[in-house]
């Protein structure tokens, strides 16, 4: 058995493991080692959990052979003594793009060229962004110097893959050896990798995250009917999708809502996603850990903004404010909660800052064990690679890393990292001379040297004994240290700055001692020497952890994490409004001086002298009490794009996938008493998407606000927009581009429906047998939703302006058997009013819009009137964020347009919008029994003096008049705190970043169309 000091090993460099490539030829001499090293004396960590003092850790060839404080060094080994360090695992990320090709985005704008179909050569799937057969090993490669960032940090094992379209196909295991390909692929495929990010696809589709949604739905049916109906068609794709299956799933996404939406496809279809999120998943805990899905968690916590300037100061928002401070605290809030995480360096401009965030997670509440915890056992056992990598147990790969410190102590040194069993060296700690020590210079009296500080930086000084043994003279020295040589410059007379005395020298004998030579002041030289007589007392381990300093408290969390967000939500009480006029819109009329009683979430009584029996009690003196606005045609709260656009039919998108609870418009809109709304499509096309119907319950969850039991709709358009009218000349090439042209799209469309209904009807009434002889027939998203239509399950709300138009639709939905529910807009609806009455139809219209495009230049201020006096359902909707917080003085327009009475114009925004919902059961009316969204106003509900004093919801109050005031001076004195703490943070030193010049909150239009 041969011994080796640790130094020696140090300055030796040797690679103690080459493991063999057995199927390559041999060129020169064989040079296979044991690769047998032991190390004694250190501090062990097996696992996260298991920590061994002065143990002995054996690897050979590579792997794990043993650890443990009781373990005999086999013959031959190399003994390496690391007492005093500390052996760790080496760290595991998730999630990179290590030695991938890169991936150029298209740039995609509104005036650029549309690509229909995929121009992808072979035999692969339609879409360009469905790539589920791209192998990462097969385009890995090697990149020494990203590979040693990662080692320098401590990760020994990556998971990679080509972070390129939704469906992005393989991730490889790979070690950060600089080694060829062949010797540091683990695994070749232990991971699928999903994103909504479309990648470099230069097709149009999906160009909306609802559209990349959908796209991931049908490809999970397509790959599902391919498996059992393998002769239809070659799909190489479809293939590899249905193989990835039985692998772990990393899913990446941008924010916490898209973690929702991604885990509610897995749910769908039975896969268990790991989500690789943004690291603001705190701002959302509840709903996050009601997924039940393990996260990759980045530490690239955002920098302080640059707000010395008030003007971009008010630029940034509140979220992006309170998330600079919070984020940090991210992983505690997680390990509080119970969700699984693992850490991740992905997204981090510097590879370098990884650790020190980490340990800024530490600061912020995250236990010590559990960073560790995130960094090797929980990704190794969420990829079930746990018996190879992650802990160092016998059989395992050794990997480990060597600290001069505990890994999470601020200034620690990451020494060595091995991988596979090879050492690889991170950092030289300085030669720690510090101590006591005897200086003998020539035949001179001895003299006491004190050597004090820092390893890397070290102070001296000499002790000078007089006549008396208690009389001393203390004189401070220069002292330099480099590799194994000192220098050291004192002056014994510091009267006599000529009186210098130089030495140099070395490590003697045992190294513990100094000796070289002097030069005197006369320039003669001597022999001195330096003998240790004590070493520098140094601070034994930390027991219980790295004792980081805790961070600053932060701010509260608020729902939702945006401005008006409140620290608790508001909850139902019993609430009785006394003495106010009550606008019941049922067959009571205008009550004057008569109470409301809400209790449970509904109206329970309404009626004159209630008794409040322990209810809350609101004097509503001299106001108005009406039922809640309904705003039938809306685009808020909806994330990205309003319109997928890309195709003449698009039925299988659905808003209700991309709701976003944190938009302001919410809180807007419930100032100017609106508490529902159909969030529609965009009208980009003949067929756009399905509707969502939602309350605007400000703090809840995007699944919270959907209004449950409702009945499903679905957004129609004509006119200029669904023809391209106003788009660039490229796009003159997707069908339809005439009006002619849009009424074949919907005959097509409807005639594939039937005859796709058709073929599952005849399927179903097949034998067993005999369906599995003519094989499943594919499910279309597209085409579900439109047989919904013709069987009354899903309705029909059409934008809508020229009068040839409608009446060809009219002619279509008699034709193809299905009604138009709903004609919005519908700004020539006086001229067709009676041939909408005798089709079934309703109409939602605007007051008095006109003149803002060629097909509405026959708009008339008395639309309204005239097809409510025809008989029609009408009501008037916003179709803009800013229009819906005043739809009460939308629909007062009508009674000087067409001479409506007061209680039919608030119809036209509570109960008729309710009625073309087919909410009227339940909304819409101050009747008992309705749910409890009613508004208390402060003047006459029509009048343009009128405030919204107070909103209810399903009883609960969620705007209030003087709580918005008190929400505003707290918003403002957040806003003061925050941006004086970053302007502390800059002048500290931290790095800060520009204020961005665009501004979130952009209000989304009907003919929008964005690209994602």
């Amino acid at each position: 058995m041969r011994k080796i000091t640790y130094v020696f090993l140090l300055a030796a460099g040797i690679v103690l493991n080459v493991q063999a490539q057995e199927t390559f030829p041999r060129n020169g001499v064989s040079d296979e080692r044991a690769g047998l090293v032991a190390f004694t004396n250190a501090t062990i960590f097996v696992d996260y959990q298991t920590r061994l003092d002065k143990a002995t850790f054996i690897i050979r060839n590579g792997k794990v052979e043993a650890v443990g404080t009781n373990v005999n060094i086999p013959a031959g080994a190399h003994v390496v003594n690391t007492q005093g360090k500390f052996i760790y695992p080496s760290f595991i990320d998730l999630f990179s793009s290590y030695g991938m090709p890169a991936v150029t985005p298209v740039n995609v704008t509104y005036s650029s060229p549309p690509q229909a179909e995929s121009n992808r050569k072979g035999a692969y799937n339609w879409n360009q962004a469905i790539r589920p057969e791209t192998n990462a090993a097969e385009l890995f490669k090697v990149d020494a110097k990203v590979a040693e960032d990662y080692r320098n940090q401590g990760f020994g094992t990556l998971v990679t893959q080509h972070p390129d379209g939704i469906a992005r196909g393989t991730a490889a295991l790979v070690t950060v050896a600089p080694k060829r390909e062949n010797e540091v692929v683990l695994h070749d495929k232990v991971a699928a990798g999903l994103s909504f990010n479309r990648g470099s696809s230069t097709q149009d589709y999906p160009n909306s995250l609802m559209g990349a949604i959908a796209l991931i739905r049908q490809t999970y049916l397509d790959a599902e009917w391919y498996r059992r109906n393998p002769n239809q068609e070659q799909n190489l794709s479809l293939q590899a999708f249905t193989a990835n299956q039985k692998l772990p799933h990393i899913f990446e996404v941008q924010d916490k809502l898209n973690q929702l939406r991604a885990d509610k496809i897995g749910d769908e279809f039975g896969q268990q996603y790991i989500l690789k999120g943004r690291g603001d998943e705190y701002q959302m805990i509840r709903e996050i850990k009601a997924t039940n899905a393990p996260l990759i968690v980045p530490v690239n916590f955002p920098e302080a903004y640059n707000v010395e300037d008030p003007m971009d100061a008010d630029r940034v928002a509140m979220e992006d404010l309170k998330h600079w401070e919070m984020a940090p605290a991210n992983a505690a809030v997680l390990f509080k909660n119970k969700v699984a995480f693992a850490f991740t360096a992905a997204n981090l401009k510097d590879k370098k800052r990884f650790l020190a965030n980490v340990r800024k997670a530490l600061a912020y509440g995250l236990p010590e064990k559990e960073a560790l915890k995130a960094l090797t056992e929980t990704p190794a056992r969420l990829l079930q690679i746990q018996n190879q990598v992650g802990a160092l147990r016998r059989g395992m790969i050794a990997n480990f890393i060597i600290t001069a410190q505990p890994i999470f102590q601020a200034g620690n040194a990451i020494l060595e990292n091995w991988i596979q069993g090879e050492r690889y060296l991170v950092r030289t700690l300085p030669t720690d001379v510090r101590g006591v020590y005897t200086l003998q210079v020539g035949p001179q009296a001895p003299v006491r040297l004190e050597i004090t500080g820092q390893p890397e930086k070290p102070d001296a000084r000499l002790i000078f004994k007089n006549s008396s043994e208690k009389d001393t003279t203390k004189i401070k020295a220069r002292l330099t240290l480099t590799n194994d040589f000192i220098t050291l410059a004192y002056s014994p007379d510091s009267k006599n700055p000529e009186s210098v005395i130089r030495l140099s020298g070395w490590y003697g004998s045992g190294r513990n001692n100094f000796q070289g030579s002097r030069q005197l002041a006369d320039a003669a030289p001597v022999k001195w020497s330096a003998t240790l007589i004590t070493s520098f007392e140094k601070p034994g381990p930390l027991a219980t952890g790295t004792q980081v300093s805790p961070a600053a408290p932060v701010g509260a969390l608020v729902y939702p994490f945006t401005v008006f967000g409140r620290t608790t939500l508001p909850k139902a009480e019993v609430v009785l409004i006394k003495n106010t006029t009550v606008w019941t819109n049922e067959s009571e009329g205008r009550l004057e001086n008569a109470d409301v009683l809400l209790r449970n979430g509904k109206i329970e009584k309404v009626g004159k002298n209630l008794a409040s029996n322990g209810a809350k009690v609101i004097d509503g003196t001299n106001k108005h009490l009406t039922p809640g606005i309904i705003d039938e045609h809306s685009h808020i709260a909806i994330s990205h794009s309003v319109n997928e656009g890309t195709q003449s039919v698009t039925a299988e998108v659905r808003i209700g996938d991309v709701i976003d609870p944190e938009d302001i418009n919410i809180y807007r809109q419930l100032a100017g008493g609106v508490v529902a709304a159909q969030l529609l499509h965009g009208s980009a096309n003949p067929i756009g998407g399905q509707s969502a119907l939602i309350k605007l319950r400000w703090g809840l969850g995007p699944e919270d606000l959907k209004i449950k039991g409702a009945d499903h709709y679905i957004k129609f358009a004509l006119g200029e927009n669904v023809k391209h009218s106003n788009r660039s000349p490229q796009h003159n090439v997707r069908f339809p581009q005439t009006r002619m042209g849009v009424e074949q799209v919907y005959v097509d469309a409807f005639q594939r429906a039937k005859e796709y209904d058709l073929a599952w009807q005849n399927f179903k009434k097949l034998s067993r047998s005999a369906q599995m002889k003519v094989g499943t027939p594919r499910r279309d998203l597209e085409l579900e939703a439109l047989v919904e239509i013709l069987n009354k399950q899903r309705f029909i709300t059409c934008h809508s302006y020229v009068q040839s138009e409608i009446n060809m639709l009219l002619k279509v939905a008699d034709q193809m058997g299905f009604q138009v529910n709903t004609f919005t807009h519908i700004l020539e609806g006086y001229k067709v009013a009676d041939k909408m009455k005798q089709h079934g139809s309703g109409a939602s219209t605007f007051s008095d819009w006109w003149a803002y495009k060629m097909e509405v230049k026959d708009a008339i201020p008395y639309n309204a009137a005239l097809m409510t006096n025809v008989g029609l359902v009408t009501a008037i909707n916003s179709d803009d964020a800013e229009m819906a917080r005043r739809l009460n003085q939308e629909a007062a327009k009508t009674v000087k347009y067409g001479g409506l009475s007061e209680e039919e114009a608030l119809k036209l925004v509570t109960l008729n919008p309710a009625k073309l919902l087919h909410l009227d059961a339940r909304m819409g009316s101050l009747k008992p029994g309705k749910d409890a969204d009613v508004v208390l106003w402060t003047d006459h509900p029509l009048s343009i003096y009128a405030k919204a004093e107070k909103t209810f919801v399903d009883g609960i109050l969620y705007f209030d008049l003087a709580t918005d005031q008190q929400l505003r001076q707290e918003r403002d004195k957040e806003r003061q705190r925050l941006i004086q703490k970053m302007l502390a943070a800059k002048q500290s030193g931290e790095p800060t970043q520009p204020v961005p010049l665009s501004q979130k909150g952009a209000v989304k239009h009907c003919e929008d169309v964005v690209a994602e």
